[in-house]
């Protein structure tokens, strides 16, 4: 059946003696995801879930106890006091949106110590030009960029001590940058820095992409507020939409009110049918993230192996399940990605091909033939059209699948 996918016995032979090779750190991997299936488990039975709580509501979305039930559910798993819990979010990007513009009022300062924030936030922000952006409320805005792919520990200390910071950003993953993402501990040693110098400062972290990648997340290493996508690791691949809050409970209830209006908040959003389809992904993300990060390390050592420049390493620490692969080279780039979406479930004879997106200011290639669009925990492959020319891989629901597809790219890759 290999012939069928076009993948030859070398491809195959290469995958068993890197899985050979890998058996410790897949070993690892499934530890880390034993402990989040039962952090997740003992948070579905301290919170005495029912299958009343799988229903849903309309309209308004009053009395929604299943949506009620979900976030605190959400709020257990991470270690936070509150969360909210919406498919109201139409993305992580939205999600970071909505608690920038909650926590941030007119001459507030805003301050990046991860460098620059991911594309689709430059707009929200105020970096590129944008009349609704926070800039244009008056929102001050600044970076310190990371430096040896840490924090800049003194640029920060000196900055917190000469300016009054509302709130402190950190963006966990990569993005579309060549920088490493950041570990749970280095996030858990900065912000006891932070707290140190300034504790009033909010520290919010963008988390998406990194969560059950560790046994700990950042409300439960001193964050005071964290945001990811449910299109993303907690959805587990069957949430078909939505984001997640979590963090201080006034901070939340603040972000409430800016996702829905002031004086309602929380207590409105109707969940339309998503309840079930949360909880199962929530459920089933330990799993899932396992799944992905043991693709990711596959493809980092077959790629290594015959070549390329990755990052992370095989065996690196991860902190998310994002791997890239530097081609250098456009038509390679665009290549990996076309084998990535041939050997996918849904749309598998498409050819994905760079074109515009809104919110990026390159074209991008993005191979995502998944159950639903822009899922990147289900696997998926892109990347912008610009040097060094990397593609950012992530996903996949099952090693299994995630295992042919990589072949499949490999085989494309030797011809």
């Amino acid at each position: 059946m290999l012939e069928e996918f076009n993948i030859d016995e070398e491809s195959l032979e290469l995958v068993k003696k890197a899985e050979s090779e890998l058996k410790d750190i897949f070993n690892e991997v499934d530890n880390i995801s034993n402990y989040n299936s039962l952090k997740v488990l003992s948070a579905f039975h301290r919170n005495h879930l029912s299958e009343v709580h799988l229903g849903s509501t309309t309209g308004y979305g009053y009395d929604d106890i299943g949506r009620e039930k979900i976030e605190r559910v959400f709020a257990d798993v991470l270690g936070a006091e509150d969360a909210i819990v919406r498919n109201q979010f139409v993305s992580g990007s939205h999600a970071l949106s909505t608690t920038l513009f909650a926590l941030l009022r007119p001459n507030d300062l805003l301050l990046s110590i991860s460098g620059l924030p991911y594309d689709t936030l430059h707009e929200v922000i105020g970096i590129k030009e944008n009349s609704s952006s926070l800039a244009s409320f008056g929102i001050k805005y600044d970076q310190i960029d990371l430096i040896d792919n840490d924090f800049d520990y003194e640029k920060i200390e000196n900055y917190l001590k000469n300016n009054k910071v509302k709130v402190i950003e950190i963006q966990r993953s990569k993005g579309y940058s060549t920088r490493k993402s950041l570990t749970i501990d280095k996030v858990e040693k900065v912000i006891s820095f932070i707290k140190n110098i300034d504790k009033d400062v909010i520290v919010m972290i963008d988390n998406c992409y990194c969560e059950f990648v560790s046994t700990k997340e950042p409300c439960e290493v001193g964050a005071d507020i964290m945001v990811g996508s449910l299109i993303k690791n907690l959805g587990g691949g069957i949430a078909l939409n939505g984001a997640y809050v979590a963090g201080r409970k006034e901070l939340i209830d603040l972000v409430g009110e800016r996702l829905t209006l002031p004086g309602e908040g929380r207590d409105v959003g109707p969940t339309l049918g998503a309840n079930r389809n949360l909880l199962q992904g929530i459920f089933f993300a330990p799993s899932v993230v396992s799944s992905a990060l043991k693709t990711a390390i596959l493809t980092s050592k077959i790629l290594e192996d015959l070549g390329f420049d990755v990052e992370p390493k095989y065996n690196d620490s991860r902190a998310d399940i994002v791997q890239n692969i530097v081609f250098r080279d456009r038509d390679k780039l665009i290549s990996y990605c076309q084998s990535i979406q041939s050997a996918s479930p849904i749309d598998s004879q498409a050819l994905p091909m760079p074109g515009d997106m809104p919110g990026y200011e390159d074209q991008v290639i993005m191979a995502a033939g998944c159950f639903t669009q822009g899922n990147t925990i289900e696997l998926s492959c892109d990347g912008p059209l610009r040097e060094p020319y990397i593609a950012y891989q992530q996903g996949s629901l099952t090693y299994q699948y995630g295992r042919i597809a990589v072949m499949k790219a490999v085989s494309d890759l030797k011809k």
